[in-house]
Parts: C-alpha cells; sequence; structure tokens
C-alpha cells in the first residue's frame, strides 16, 4: 500500500516538471510571435525556454533515477549549462542589438540602457 502510494507522489511530481516545462516551452513560442519588438521577443525566448528545457530535464532526471536508479551526469551538466548560457546569451544578443541602433518600443516604459550609455559618454 505504502509503496504504491510513494510511486503515484513520485509519477505526479515528475508529470508537474514535464507539464511545466512544456507549457514554458510553449508560452515562449506565442511570445516570440506575439511581442513587438526584438527584445521583448528575446527575453520570452531566453527566459521561457530556459525554465522549459530546465522543467524537461528536471522530469527525465528524477524519472531516470527512480525507475531505474540512475543518476544520469549528463541531464544534469545540460541542466546547469542551459541554466548558465541562455540568460547570458540572450543579454548578449540584446546588448548587440541595441548597440547596433535596433531600439526597443518604448510605450509606458523608457530605455534606461540609453541614458546610462550617454550618462557615461557626458562624464568622458
Amino acid at each position: 500500500m505504502i509503496g504504491t502510494l510513494i510511486d503515484i507522489i513520485t509519477n505526479i511530481i515528475i508529470i508537474v516538471f514535464l507539464l511545466s516545462g512544456a507549457f514554458f516551452m510553449v508560452s515562449a513560442s506565442i511570445g516570440i510571435i506575439r511581442f513587438p519588438d526584438v527584445f521583448t521577443r528575446l527575453h520570452a525566448a531566453t527566459k521561457s525556454s530556459t525554465l522549459g528545457v530546465a522543467g524537461i530535464l528536471v522530469g527525465a532526471t528524477l524519472y531516470l533515477y527512480i525507475t531505474d536508479g540512475i543518476v544520469s551526469g549528463k541531464l544534469l551538466l545540460a541542466i546547469v549549462f542551459v541554466l548558465l548560457t541562455s540568460p547570458v546569451s540572450g543579454h548578449m544578443i540584446a546588448r548587440a542589438a541595441h548597440r547596433k541602433g535596433i531600439k526597443p518600443v518604448l510605450k509606458n516604459r523608457r530605455d534606461e540602457y540609453e541614458e546610462a550609455i550617454q550618462k557615461h559618454t557626458k562624464q568622458h
């Protein structure tokens, strides 16, 4: 009885990780299509897909550990790699786009990066 209850709980946890990962991946896809400029699209692509891929990989890692007793170093390294590189690459792409002259849509916002650049050039 207790063994089946634990199996049910672990399966629910794995399903939650997999479904949350799939949800974030779908929301990233919708964000890429719906957002108005390159910066908000990049935000949707990097942040949501990072959470989506991490959720799916965590679910796969838990599944392998619970069903077969395998701790997959490749999956763990993939999780760490995605969590570290995706936000950094998104930041660098956005910075390069801004420096090339692509401006964000400024409806109800202000361009703080441009203000910081202007402030820095006035000081030097």
